[in-house]
């Protein structure tokens, strides 16, 4: 066997991609949507929280925000995991009783996400005119209702390709939660193609996982490609009737 012929059956061996399939497809697939989904939604609540107490004008308000902040963003996601994973593994086991570091890890990701989705938020509320906020005020809104209703969904709007973009990398970050040792029911693509790979010694099951990757993320950058092309663009407008078209509401000429 040449090197080419042993190079394409390390990396695409047919057979053992399709024996790791129906695992993935059972219950990899699924845990790794569950794992970026409810982590997402807890970045999202504590980011939208940061980005407010980031523009908050209270300076111990904003500190705190800019603290957690610069943790959650400048330590490895990776470490990040194993400390919350194991470090409140043995206190989560004694409230509740479960073994599993499943929860543990959702929330390593949700912390982690909330520190890059906050500033996501604070950047597009910011960038919104300061113009809106007098112009509201001058109308008789107060502060609160005026950042609430005019200016923080503008600036949510203007950073929806960013959000997407941070989803994309949760679903990405999600692998990181094998670090913890997930039960057999609960791992995700790739701890399930490493583990087909180190018992059949062939990575075609890792590149199996990353075909499973690449169907969830491809689209989705594709949909943040269309989301900022029509921000950026707008709506196309309608083109203007014929001039030989009768004018509305009179009819044909005859």
């Amino acid at each position: 066997m040449d090197a080419w012929s042993r190079l394409a059956d390390t990396f695409l061996n047919w057979g053992y991609i399709g024996e790791v399939l129906p695992t993935m497809f059972s219950y990899g697939l699924l845990n790794t949507i569950v794992l970026a989904l409810a982590s997402g939604t807890i970045g999202t609540v504590l980011g939208v929280l940061l980005a407010m107490m980031g523009i908050s004008r209270t300076p111990v308000v904003r500190w705190i925000a800019r603290i957690y902040t610069d943790i959650f963003r400048g330590v490895p996601a990776v470490l990040l995991i194993l400390v919350i994973g194991l470090g409140f593994g043995p206190l989560v086991k004694e409230l509740t009783g479960t073994r599993s570091p499943y929860p543990l890890g959702i929330v390593a990701l949700g912390l982690m996400a909330a520190a890059y989705i906050g500033e996501i938020f604070r950047s597009g509320i910011q960038s919104v005119d300061k113009g809106q906020l007098e112009a509201s005020r001058a109308l008789g809104f107060g502060y609160g209702p005026s950042m609430r209703m005019i200016v923080v969904p503008q600036g949510i709007r203007r950073v929806l390709p960013a959000l997407m973009n941070q989803f994309i990398a949760l679903i990405k970050d999600s692998s990181l939660v094998f670090t913890l040792g997930l039960m057999s029911h609960e791992r995700e693509l790739f701890q399930i193609g490493q583990d087909f790979a180190a018992n059949n010694g062939n990575q075609s099951p890792l590149v199996a996982a990353a075909l499973f990757y690449l169907v969830m993320t491809i689209p989705l950058t594709h949909l943040v490609n269309y989301i900022d092309k029509r921000l950026s663009t707008g709506k196309a407008l309608k083109p203007e009737p014929d001039e030989a078209a009768a004018p509305i509401g009179k009819g044909a000429h005859s």
